[in-house]
This record gives C-alpha cells, sequence and structure tokens, in this order.
C-alpha cells in the first residue's frame, strides 16, 4: 500500500504553499458544512414543522416519525454515492466529484424551502420531499470522502491529523447556521408565521452556501498525489472492485469504527430533541446547551487533530468511543433533571470533547488506510456504510423506540452503547497509521 505523498507541494515557497493548503482546507470545509447544514436543517424541521405539513395525522408523535423517516432514507442513497463519487475522485479526479456534489446537496437543500405542503398537494409533497432526499443522500455519499481526501493529500504528513481535522470543523458549523436561523426566526415571528413560511427561509439561504462553496472549489488545483498518478497513468480503472477485493478486512473495521460517531453526532444534535419533546424537557435549555457545546467543538477538533498526530489515531479515536458509550446513561439522566448547567456539562462532555475525539482523527486516519489510487473510493465506503447503520438506522428507529417506551432512554442508550463496542472493536484491530506513531503492524500489510 502506498502512502500518501509526503514530497513537497510544489517549488512554491513555503507561506505560499500554506495559502494554498488553507485554501483546499476551507473548500473541503465548506462543503462539510453544507452538508451538515441541510442534516440539521432538515432534523430540526422534521421535529419541529414537517410532520404537520407534509405527514399530518391526528397523533403527532406519529408525524414526527414519518418525518423522521424521511431523514433515515437520505442515508439509504448514501453508499451508492459513495460508490458512484468514490469512482469518479479515484478515476477522473477529487475536484471534480467535489464540485457535483456541492450542487447536488445545496441544490436539494434549497428545492426542499421551494415545496408545496400537503395541504397544496395532498400525496405529492412527501413524495416529492422523499425524492429530494434520496438526491441528496446519492450526493452527500461522495462529498465528505473526498473533502477529507484533498485536504489530507495536500497536508505536511508529520501534520495531516492537524490539517485534515480542519475540514471536520464543516459540521458544528453547518448545524449552527440552521440552528441560529431556525433561534432567529422562532423569536421574530409567530407559531402560525413560522408554520407558514418562515420555516423555509434556512433552506432558502442555502443556496448562498453554495455559491461560495462552488466559488472557492472551483478555484483550487486537483490533488497532487492523484494529478502525479494520472500523469504516469497508474489511475485503477475499476477503483470500488479493486478496494474490496484487496482490502474488505479494512473496509470492514473501518465500518466498525465509523460507527460511534455517526452514531453520536445524530443522538446529541438531533435525537435529543424528539426525546426533549417526548419527556416534555425545556427546548430553550437543550437548544441553547447544544449550541455552547458546538461552538466549543470548533476549538476542540483541530486540537485532537493536533493530538493525533503527536500520540497516534488509535488512541485519541479510542478515548472518544470509550467515553461516548460509558457516558451516555449519565448524559440522559442529566438531561432528564432539566438544569441548565447540568445538561450544560453532558452536551460539553458528549459532544466538545467525546464526538470531537472520534471525528477529529477521521480525516487523516481513514485516508492513511488506503493507496492513492483507490483511496477515495475506500473511504467513501467507510464513511456512507458507517453513517448508514451508525446514524440513518437510529433516525428511522429513535423516535419509535421513544414512542413505545413512552419516552425512556434505555433503548436509545443500548443501541449507543452497542455500536461502542463494535467502534471499538474495530478501532483495536486497525493498524496505527500517524506517520510518528506507525509500527510494524502498518508495515507488515502496507505493500
Amino acid at each position: 500500500m502506498s502512502q500518501i505523498s509526503s514530497q513537497p507541494l510544489s517549488k512554491a515557497s513555503e507561506n505560499e504553499q500554506r495559502g494554498l493548503l488553507r485554501r483546499v482546507a476551507g473548500a473541503s470545509a465548506i462543503g462539510t458544512a453544507a452538508e451538515y447544514y441541510d442534516f440539521f436543517a432538515y432534523g430540526t424541521a422534521a421535529v419541529l414543522f414537517f410532520g404537520q405539513l407534509f405527514f399530518p395525522s391526528h397523533d403527532p408523535l406519529i408525524s414526527t416519525l414519518a418525518a423522521f423517516a424521511t431523514y433515515a432514507v437520505g442515508f439509504l442513497a448514501r453508499p451508492l454515492g459513495g460508490i458512484v463519487f468514490g469512482h469518479i475522485g479515484d478515476k477522473v479526479g477529487r475536484k471534480k466529484a467535489l464540485v457535483i456534489t456541492i450542487l447536488i446537496v445545496g441544490l436539494g437543500t434549497f428545492c426542499i424551502g421551494l415545496l408545496p405542503t400537503y395541504e397544496k398537494i395532498g400525496f405529492w409533497a412527501p413524495v416529492l420531499l422523499i425524492l429530494i432526499r434520496v438526491l441528496q443522500g446519492f450526493g452527500v455519499g461522495g462529498e465528505q470522502a473526498g473533502a477529507v481526501l484533498m485536504t489530507a493529500e495536500y497536508s505536511p504528513p508529520e501534520r495531516r491529523g492537524f490539517f485534515a481535522s480542519w475540514v471536520q470543523i464543516g459540521a458544528p458549523l453547518g448545524f449552527l447556521l440552521p440552528s441560529a436561523l431556525f433561534a432567529l426566526l422562532t423569536s421574530q415571528l409567530s407559531a402560525a408565521q413560522m408554520l407558514d413560511w418562515g420555516w423555509r427561509i434556512p433552506f432558502l439561504l442555502s443556496l448562498l452556501l453554495v455559491i461560495v462553496g462552488l466559488f472557492i472549489r472551483l478555484r483550487i488545483d486537483e490533488s497532487p498525489v492523484f494529478a502525479e498518478i494520472r500523469k504516469t497513468k497508474a489511475v485503477e480503472s475499476r477503483p470500488v472492485v479493486e478496494v474490496i477485493k484487496l482490502y474488505p478486512g479494512i473496509i470492514v473495521k473501518g465500518v466498525c469504527a465509523k460507527l460511534i460517531e455517526a452514531c453520536a453526532f445524530a443522538m446529541f444534535t438531533v435525537i435529543v430533541l424528539a426525546f426533549g419533546k417526548a419527556n416534555h424537557l425545556s427546548e430553550s435549555i437543550l437548544l441553547q446547551t447544544m449550541i455552547v457545546a458546538v461552538i466549543l467543538e470548533i476549538f476542540s477538533i483541530p486540537l485532537m487533530g493536533k493530538l493525533s498526530d503527536r500520540i497516534g489515531r488509535k488512541p485519541v479515536y479510542m478515548a472518544g468511543a470509550v467515553l461516548l458509550a460509558v457516558g451516555i446513561i449519565p448524559f440522559f439522566l442529566a438531561l432528564k433533571l432539566d438544569i441548565f448547567w447540568v445538561t450544560q456539562i453532558a452536551m460539553i462532555v458528549a459532544l466538545t470533547f467525546g464526538h470531537s475525539m472520534c471525528y477529529a482523527p477521521q480525516a487523516s486516519y481513514f485516508p492513511e488506510l488506503f493507496p492513492t489510487r483507490i483511496r477515495c473510493s475506500g473511504i467513501a465506503l467507510i464513511w456512507q456504510i458507517g453513517s448508514l447503520i451508525g446514524s440513518g438506522i437510529l433516525g428511522l428507529v429513535a423516535v419509535k423506540i421513544l414512542q413505545m417506551t413512552g419516552g425512556d432512554y434505555h433503548g436509545l442508550a443500548i443501541y449507543m452503547i452497542v455500536l461502542g463496542v463494535v467502534s471499538v472493536i474495530g478501532l483495536a484491530l486497525l493498524p496505527e497509521t500517524a506517520p510518528r506513531r506507525r509500527g510494524s503492524e502498518y508495515h507488515s500489510w502496507k505493500q
């Protein structure tokens, strides 16, 4: 297996190289932000509005359940998108895949803001919503892999964990933007106005994110590592087939490692709102503490990325997985007290530390597991299958679990604990890849 190139990016000066790396990281992060903007705009709207607007029912919980089902549907298309755009990224180029995916994801979010509701067109309203979600899931399937890969391949090996982790900041930013918009709108508009037209504004404003992201991405060059293998005609003709044939064990273990992180962010930022609703907890306390924890995560992500350069990807990632699995029951117990400072501490432990310790190393860890010619396909498979199981299925079953248990948290906690155990096992079986820390276990299969 070839490593990510450690050769200089170009003959340009060190300052120019740093400027180039910042542009690449910014271009990648903006796409991640667009992806998560959709994720949280839809998740928030599903809890607060979409049940009534697209899935009307006499039982509000049934309406919410139906709205969350369409949220989960988007995840079903992700593995297919990962396969298609992984192929494009490995065969045609990382940059082309990133341009296409941001258009698909961003325009899909914008179109949701234009959709007529069930009251206007009846059955076709939820059908159109589901179709857009599937299309978005398809685009997202290739977005994240390409985004982290571009930055990882531009980064100097000894600091790859730090620089690649900056792409992951797009996740908290993508959460904060729609959350702030919904909070502002609900404070300025009446409940009737929000239900009538106010909910559309965050979706329509996503177009600005797409325009900025597209502008930045069109200005960056192709990954120098990919450009090098394309020049030597070493591009793989069937990258998806090749990566499955050569690295099935790495893919399975990587998917296992991904599960806890995918579950955690959805649990602590989307599902928790449904839990609060079922238990009559203060929505303002949940949202305010969540926002503070996510703001702090913007700073903790690069710190955890830097830590992964120093002590290794596995120790940081595994510590986060253990913290999330062990801390999930205390987390829900803290939330049930419905006290601001207690909920705030729980959110900071779970999101600022637990999630970032898993999320930050992924951006460098997963790319380092595969050779250049099939790297995009390998990352996409791990990322999207893991997201489907960890987050997509959770979105599908979480509200149903709450409905069946009368709002009890034990079903949700068991789901996360099981995924945490699976992730720890997967991580234990994977090699260390950080250049400063990798040893014989890495080199024994690297070739």
